[in-house]
């Protein structure tokens, strides 16, 4: 007898992310209740599952949706806001200011949707946030349809969101009880980075993580000058010094991880530490370039993230992996390094292990949760192709993405967005730049 389930995903290629597992050639997924129910073969599982929907095609592929692993949705606003500076004064003379005249409630909760609508339509079913007012990214995010992490900022000065490291650590616990055991949201602890945060607030934030047993994220080493703040006041980089202070745990992800050497690397990996890769952010502001070959020798979890939109300036993972997987070569000298398989598992698998979830995303199996993306390969820069992983990530781009499905709920459709009206998410967009732009170039309130 057949089971009734809610959906069949079928591709001429399903590629379940599943380490050692090849792509299944004319497959499908079974989804019932948000789960996925069955992977195998189109004709097996259509014998098997009797669906209300369908999704997917022959000239389809069907993976895991994608994560990522670092970033800050609502400076969507900031798109363009200030380009072609280096960090320290990106974010101290434009973005901070930007930031204490705009952020409120309603700015997140807005901006939030156009970063949740430009992600999902380009494949990443997951992210990982560190930014302030998180109930209304909360709020939108579920809105949306997506699943986030969601970081409670954390600094040592005040700024719109409170006033001081402890008022900063109160609000991100009550945003933790708000949102534990969320179906979607997974709240989290930011830290923003060790020139922001002294070792103290650090282990304020840790302990108020273990508390409450969510994760911890923070910026680690994105500078040459972040290292070198921390050498002149501590006498140690900053990988050291989180370690030596007892932060680093298997429950942080750290973002850049630009700046380490071997023995920072070696510690990052004895503790469990994932890190988030965001080389196009890294590259823009002339930061430099992650050892990622070095950091999967030694055995760490690499994931990848985009950063903030005004600092890339997208929010697309595709791009992520092409990047990632090109530059390594070459900064390596090996054509081997960080080869297709890996690129593509850092965008899924190795992202949910970063972000503590990998029992419930990052791969197609029996029994996880079904984001799952469907992409359209009947494209001439897709034709022809010998290789699937190949072809994703070298060739394949964010439009390319027919489909998407998270925890069960098809939220894109043939290219249609479906929890929103999406002119109405980017008119609402374009009526925020006119104040923000009238403001920075006029002065006027």
């Amino acid at each position: 007898m057949m089971r009734d389930v809610d959906y069949i995903i079928s591709g001429g290629y399903v590629l379940t992310m599943v380490e050692g597992a090849s792509a299944i050639r004319n497959g499908a997924v079974a989804v019932s209740d948000g789960k996925i129910i069955d992977v195998g073969g189109e004709k097996e599982i259509a014998q098997r599952y009797n669906p209300k929907a369908a999704a997917g095609g022959r000239n389809k592929a069907v993976l895991p949706g994608l994560i990522n692993a670092h970033t800050h949705a609502a400076m969507v606003y900031f798109r363009g806001i200030a380009d072609d500076l280096p960090l320290k004064e990106w974010l101290e003379q434009h973005i901070w200011p930007a930031e204490g005249k705009w952020l409120s409630d309603e700015f997140v909760g807005d901006a939030t949707e156009l970063a949740c609508c430009e992600m999902l339509q380009g494949g990443v079913t997951t992210f990982n946030d560190m930014y302030f007012f998180g109930d209304s990214s909360a709020h939108a995010s579920k809105r949306m349809g997506m699943r986030a992490v969601l970081g409670a900022g954390v600094l040592d000065f005040p700024s719109v969101a409170a006033r001081n490291a402890d008022e900063y650590i109160k609000k991100a616990e009550v945003f933790i009880r708000n949102w534990l055991g969320d179906e979607l949201i997974t709240p989290s602890i930011a830290p923003h980075a060790p020139y922001t945060c002294s070792p103290e607030t650090y282990m304020k934030a840790k302990r108020a993580a273990e508390r409450y047993g969510v994760p911890l994220h923070t910026h680690l080493s994105e500078t040459q000058y972040e290292v070198s703040e921390a050498m002149r006041k501590y006498g140690k980089p900053p990988v050291k010094l989180l370690d030596e202070i007892g932060f680093l745990d298997t429950n942080v992800v750290a973002a850049h991880c630009v700046w380490v050497d071997e023995e920072e690397i070696g510690i990052m990996a004895k503790r469990g530490t994932g890190v988030a890769h965001c080389i196009e952010s890294n590259l823009k502001l002339a930061s430099g370039i992650a050892p990622v070959v070095s950091m999967l020798r030694h055995g760490v979890n690499v994931a990848l993230g985009t950063d903030g939109a005004a600092s890339n300036n997208d929010l697309d993972i595709f791009s992520e992996m092409a990047f990632s997987a090109r530059v390594h070569k070459s900064m390596s000298g090996d054509p081997t390094a960080i080869n297709a398989f890996t690129a593509l598992s850092m965008a899924t698998s190795s992202g949910a292990r970063v972000l503590g979830m990998h029992d419930k995303i990052g791969t197609l199996e029996i029994g996880k949760a079904a984001d799952i993306v469907v992409v359209d390969l009947n494209k001439p820069h897709l034709s022809p192709f010998y290789d699937i992983y190949s072809l994703i990530v070298y060739s394949m781009r964010s439009t390319d993405v027919e489909s998407v499905m998270v925890n069960g709920r098809l939220v894109v459709d043939r290219g249609k967005f479906l929890p929103k009206d999406e002119q109405e998410i980017m008119d609402k967009a374009r009526w925020w730049k006119d104040r923000i732009a009238d403001i920075e170039q006029t002065g006027k309130s």
